[in-house]
């Protein structure tokens, strides 16, 4: 706990049997009171090692429903469970969870409702081995959206954040995609609600073992992403309404 705060690591997780150890072990559980894994139907031995740790909540999927699906069933145990303050953090091991303290106590001391982990301030996306067309992808897709949803943030795509628990209850997160758009959509939505948005520069590892999508399904994603800034944009100025945003 961190200013009587119950804090919740949520690992959506695929096939990470390779990387799940050393991302439990980075975990500061000095202030994390649970940590739940959702598994979307693996083929490798994620679960079996998951229990092996002690995790505190496992969710085993009996068919691969997607990410985002995959992150939905996150959220409804988060709220089960009473979280006051969720981290929502890969376990490919492509984030460090040794930043989770530096964010939750932005959201604990009631500085921000959402605080986002970013490879673009600073140069830790390149150093880290980003493909250069996702970094150029990132940055353009990037700009769009600051403009269509009138931000200023440095990027709208970190599988890395954290928020309150008042945060995801403002959210309609079960109308959102299955997919890898579920991250923009989710974070275009805190945005429509005025939620006090704030980030902090973090180093990211591209590797083997990290899990990330091939060209056409970034392809695919971008179109998403161009899809979710024309919605809010047209449902903000009252134009044409998105199930999105209520």
């Amino acid at each position: 706990m961190l200013n009587s705060k119950k804090i919740v690591v949520i690992l959506p997780a695929y096939n990470a049997e390779k990387t799940l150890q050393k991302t439990y072990n980075e975990i500061p559980f000095d202030i994390v009171d649970d940590v739940i894994l959702t598994d979307d139907f693996s083929s490798d031995k994620t679960v079996s090692l998951a229990k092996k740790i002690g995790i505190d909540h496992i969710i085993e999927h009996q068919k691969n429903i997607g990410y985002g699906g995959n992150q939905k069933s996150c959220y409804t145990k988060v709220l089960e469970i009473d979280a006051d303050i969720i981290v929502m953090l890969h376990p490919d091991y492509q984030y460090t969870p040794k930043l989770i303290p530096s964010m939750v106590y932005l959201i604990a001391n009631d500085v921000y409702d959402v605080v986002l982990g970013s490879r673009i301030i600073g140069k830790g996306a390149i150093k880290g081995g980003m493909p250069m067309y996702k970094y150029i992808a990132n940055r353009i897709l990037t700009l769009f959206q600051n403009i269509l949803i009138n931000q200023k943030l440095s990027e709208y795509h970190t599988g890395y954040r954290c928020f309150s628990k008042e945060a995801l209850l403002k959210i309609n997160f079960k109308e959102n995609s299955d997919d890898f758009i579920f991250d923009n959509e989710m974070l275009a939505q805190f945005c429509f609600h005025n939620l006090r948005l704030g980030e902090v520069s973090c180093p990211t590892k591209y590797f083997k073992e990290a899990s990330s999508i091939n060209f056409k399904r970034s392809v695919t994603y971008g179109l998403g992403v161009i899809r979710v800034s024309i919605s809010y944009f047209l449902h903000r100025n009252k134009i044409l309404k998105s199930n999105l945003f209520k």
